[in-house]
């Protein structure tokens, strides 16, 4: 039987069990699902345990703002109990960068009352809260603070703040920002100074008389934390001179390096040339009682991860850590992404990073294992993946809908259709009923091979089985049909499940249809289409018809046509005139002309219809 044909009869025959089949499936509460792997195999992941989650419990002080209104009671608990130096400020400005209000006033307390200076990467961190239309007021304060007090713009922040301008619509906001900007690295005292030092330090290497050229300048302010990062932040292209600049104003001025600076430095080594410079900065660093900033950890493991030094990442992971600042649950979830991401996986990183989670009490949660196992299902690398599934498991979880939809989209995009078919008994065996999403994955992956057929008998396998197809199956249906030019087909199966299925087609689904019809001038058809259109309230979609009927159409087809799109009880003047033109413009005026004695006596009077025919008398009335 033909697959089409077969899939409308069973349309039929299946309609009135829906209601029990979805009964059914719904009463499908708990699913008991097998390995896909041997018994014998034992997975790298079978250490974790469920007792372990994917978060880490927030510091005290977090804790505390995060869960109390901000008040003089809360900031008088705060002044007894904690002291903020740049590493924790900008750890509790970062956790609470999606709470403007409470950043904004955490900020100004630590400011105002404990007089904490606020370095260029804290106002950065400030700029990037107050990004937003409901903070432009503080947003500007900040902006003119920073240029009073001679500090600079990094190029990070400015990014991330044109992003938010751009996606709220700012465009005003955006221009002035980057005028500002530009603005603050030149109208500045120092401006001068710090572009001769980074001039002096590219032109040759240090040992080689660029210290004693440095040593003959003199400086006429003291030497800052903001202008040592002016100096780094020049020299980021150049990245052991900004080294060599760093141990100099060190060794030269007394000027007694802090966490500020040396997160600074490290920004600028987080890159391949200069990967070992970097750990020995960072141990340097920890040594002196400093600790890497969160905002620092996340523009260098982004960094690492967009460059593919994927080692790099992770160590730097395990060491935040380690830190009293540790990285928040999406961050460390974008990392396991990353690896098993990765075109050649390295899962013994991922299980570094997994590990690192067991040390502190905590367990990968359902999402980031199905994240992972998304990133090498898609890749091909379903080894891999299939040890996932079993540390899926062992981690308390059962494989679901989810699970198996990833590993059925990967087996299709891999050609693996055989495979990828198989799943589904795999999981009816299992207990874990498909849904029309996973069943939409396996027709889709077949369309996309090619094998239509094959995915007309899995629609229909799907209905007979009591599940209900929706707009997105639908879709997928008719345009594997079309990519086959199966135009009766795929007309028949929407018209079916339409009518049948109570399926409500995507717009764009019959607007494609229609074209396709159209193309092969099944104008009856098309038609048919544009009245289930405007049964399902979508609005008129007229120009396909107006092209067709004004080339190829007869002027009783034109009279259906502007009857058929009209959502009142007579069409348009708009409407008449558009196919008026469409007429005259093939050159077909006798047809213009018959179709217009046709019209009611309100078109033919009309004057925007009379000055199209110019000399054409309507008849009398």
């Amino acid at each position: 039987m033909n697959v089409t044909k077969r899939l409308l009869s069973s349309i039929r025959l299946t309609n009135s069990l829906y209601s029990i089949q979805l009964a059914r499936t719904n009463s499908v509460n708990k699913q008991v699902i097998t390995h896909l792997s041997s018994s014998n195999y034992v997975s790298p992941f079978l250490n974790l345990r469920r007792n372990l989650s994917f978060s880490s419990k927030p510091e005290p002080t977090l804790d505390l703002i995060v869960s109390e209104n901000w008040s003089d009671s809360l900031e008088q608990e705060l002044k007894s109990k904690f002291d903020f130096n740049h590493e924790s400020v900008m750890y509790v400005l970062k956790k609470l960068s999606k709470d403007p209000k409470k950043a904004s006033a955490f900020f100004n307390w630590v400011v105002k009352d404990l007089g904490f200076q606020p370095s260029s990467f804290v106002y950065g961190v400030m700029l990037r809260v107050y990004a937003n239309k409901d903070s432009m007021k503080q947003f500007w304060y900040t902006v003119n603070k920073m240029k009073e007090q001679g500090y600079f713009i990094d190029d990070h922040s400015y990014l991330l703040v044109q992003r938010d301008f751009k996606n709220s619509n700012m465009v005003q906001e955006a221009a002035l920002f980057t005028k500002c900007h530009n603005a603050m690295g030149k109208d500045n005292a120092i401006s001068n100074v710090v572009k001769e030092i980074v001039r002096v330090v590219i032109e040759s290497d240090f040992g080689n008389g660029v210290e004693k050229r440095l040593n003959e300048m003199k400086f006429e302010f003291q030497v800052s934390d903001n202008f040592v990062l002016r100096v780094l932040k020049d020299l980021r292209q150049y990245p052991l001179k900004a080294l060599g600049f760093f141990k100099w104003v060190s060794e030269n001025f007394g000027f007694k390096h802090d966490t500020v600076t040396y997160n600074g430095l490290l920004r600028v080594l987080g890159q391949e040339d200069s990967i070992q410079e970097f750990w020995s900065v960072f141990d340097e660093m920890k040594s002196n009682g400093h600790e890497m900033d969160l905002d620092t950890y996340l523009k260098i493991t982004r960094l690492f991860q967009k460059r593919k030094m994927l080692t790099e990442a992770v160590e730097l992971y395990e060491r935040m850590m380690d830190s009293p600042y540790k990285p928040s649950v999406q961050d460390c979830s974008i990392l396991l992404r990353t690896l098993a991401g990765n075109s050649s996986p390295n899962l013994d990183l991922v299980s570094r990073v997994v590990d690192k989670f067991k040390e502190t009490g905590h367990s990968l949660s359902k999402s980031v294992y199905d994240g992972i196992h998304r990133s090498l299902t898609s890749l091909g690398q379903f080894d891999e993946a299939e040890k996932i599934m079993m540390a899926i498991k062992d981690a308390g979880y059962e494989p679901d809908n989810i699970t198996y939809s990833q590993l059925i989209f990967g087996l299709c995009k891999a050609r693996k259709l055989e495979e990828a078919s198989k799943v589904i008994d795999l999981m009816e065996k299992n207990g874990c009923v498909p849904d029309v999403k996973t069943w939409t994955i396996l027709i889709q992956g077949h369309c996309n091979a090619n094998e239509v057929d094959k995915a007309v008998n899995f629609l229909t396998d799907m209905i007979e089985k009591g599940c209900e197809a929706d707009a997105d199956l639908l879709d997928v249906i008719i345009n594997g049909l079309l990519g086959q030019n199966r135009v009766a087909g795929a007309y028949e199966s929407l018209i079916e499940m339409v009518k049948t299925g109570g399926v409500k087609p995507w717009q764009a689904t019959y607007k494609n249809l229609i074209q396709k019809l159209l193309e092969e001038r099944k104008f009856d058809e098309s038609l048919e289409l544009l009245r289930l259109m405007k049964k399902q309230d979508y609005p008129p979609f007229s120009e396909p018809f107006v092209g067709y009927v004004s080339k190829n159409g007869t002027v009783d087809d034109a009279l259906v046509f502007l009857k058929t799109v009209s959502f009142k009880e007579a069409p348009s003047v708009s409407a008449y005139q558009n196919l008026f033109q469409r007429l005259v413009d093939e050159g077909r005026d006798f047809d213009a002309k018959d179709l217009l004695y046709k019209c009611p006596p309100h078109i033919r009077k009309h004057k925007a219809i009379s000055s199209l025919f110019g000399s054409v008398q309507s008849p009398v009335v």
